[in-house]
């Protein structure tokens, strides 16, 4: 069975095509500035041993729809070519941002569903409308797949609800529905899989650190979410590119107060000014590492403010998990910034974490262990793979 899996951003398209059970994709690719005249389109196909050099495309993309069409050329007809006609695929996998309570697993695509997804717009309207229009032109084009909704918030869905509660009226979450629901779900979900595997122990306590533009942790045990530091939207918990993370709520008194700031010049600070950005100039960690060398001050507490707070979250998790078993770093900065990743674990000793410097300097691929042999705390490296978790997922529904 073809399974094509599609992850709609606001202004991009990435996807994968997997011939199940093989989990090595097809192919993959990636459509970025959907609304532009300029918009790139970056297709790569897979074959026995290294991929094949990629195509790449400038042409207009409107929309969300147009950008699909070339997709599907892409899919069935020139040299990236790896199925005959879009009757092929048997299921279109969908990533969801927010799911709110109605889910907790992955779902058939039916309107019901749809209703619902839309419902939760206000909840992540940066995120669920381009989903739903996802699902909606995927629907016109694999009009014969059945379409699976994945969903960011699913995973967290277990956290107990003294985790997920906060501290206001009762009527604000029964009426509300505000809560903590936490993000990046297939992430944590597929790496802490990987961990458990590689630890031998589908029981292993886990914290799983996914840092790139956005970042979140999550402690996980057995397969289970039991907390995680993003909240009622991924505005909380870890220091990001360029959104703040944990902030006294006081702030955003005294901003919309004797400052003068509208709620929407607060939405825009905290979401898009903040952050690294905020606190380096960019929002870029490679940047943020090379002024760090140049010796820029900015940068210098920038970073150990970044990572401060993985330490926090880090000492926080230990206790929710009543100990640990490894700590799994993921993403872009994750996998690739050895700098942050070794000023996430200084002073853990006490915990039983002692990284290897050769072995968090050494960029190898795949599943990397970079802790000490004598470490009673593994420290991995596990490169993320939403699109292949969401495949899996739709598999096994």
């Amino acid at each position: 069975m073809n399974i094509f899996v599609v992850n709609s951003g606001s202004s991009s398209l990435k996807y994968q095509l997997f011939n199940w059970p093989d989990e090595q994709p097809l192919c993959s690719g990636l459509v970025e500035r959907i609304g532009s005249a300029e918009a790139e389109i970056t297709h790569r196909v897979f074959g026995v041993g290294a991929p094949a050099e990629a195509l790449h495309r400038t042409l207009a993309v409107p929309d969300y729809e147009a950008g699909l069409r070339e997709v599907v050329r892409l899919l069935t007809d020139g040299p990236g070519a790896v199925i005959r006609a879009p009757a092929e695929v048997g299921i279109v996998g969908h990533r969801v941002v927010h799911g709110g309570e109605a889910f907790t697993g992955p779902t058939l695509v039916d309107a019901a569903v749809k209703a619902k997804i839309k419902e939760l717009f206000g909840l992540a309207p940066l995120h669920n409308p381009a989903n739903y229009q996802g699902i909606e032109v995927a629907e016109r084009l694999f009009p014969g797949a059945r379409q699976v909704a994945v969903f960011d918030t699913a995973f967290h869905q277990t956290l107990p609800e003294y985790a997920f509660r906060y501290a206001l009226p009762t009527a604000l979450y029964t009426e509300q529905r505000i809560r903590k629901y936490g993000f990046h779900g297939t992430s944590h979900q597929y790496v802490a899989g990987q961990a458990a595997k590689y630890l031998q122990n589908p029981d292993a306590r886990l914290i799983t650190v996914h840092l790139g533009n956005g970042c979140s942790m999550a402690a996980v045990r057995g397969g289970r979410s039991l907390d995680t530091s993003m909240g009622f939207s991924p505005l909380a918990g870890l220091v990001m590119g360029t959104r703040s993370g944990d902030l006294d709520p006081s702030v955003l008194l005294h901003l919309l107060g004797p400052l003068g700031y509208t709620t929407e010049q607060v939405g825009t600070l905290l979401n898009k000014e903040s952050g690294m950005l905020g606190l380096a100039g960019s929002n870029d960690l490679r940047d943020v590492g090379r002024a760090l060398a140049a010796g820029d001050a900015r940068a210098a507490l920038a970073l150990d403010i970044y990572a401060y707070r993985i330490r926090q979250y880090i000492g926080a998790y230990a206790a929710v998990l009543n100990g640990l078993d490894a700590i799994v770093f993921t993403a872009g900065v994750g996998e690739n910034d050895a700098l942050v990743r070794d000023r996430a674990c200084q002073d853990l000793e006490f915990f039983g974490l002692a990284l290897d410097a050769a072995r968090n300097e050494a960029c190898t691929p795949g599943l990397r262990d970079i802790s000490q042999p004598a470490s009673r705390v593994r420290i991995l490296v596990i490169p993320t793979n939403e699109e292949l978790e969401i495949a899996r997922q739709c598999a096994t529904l």
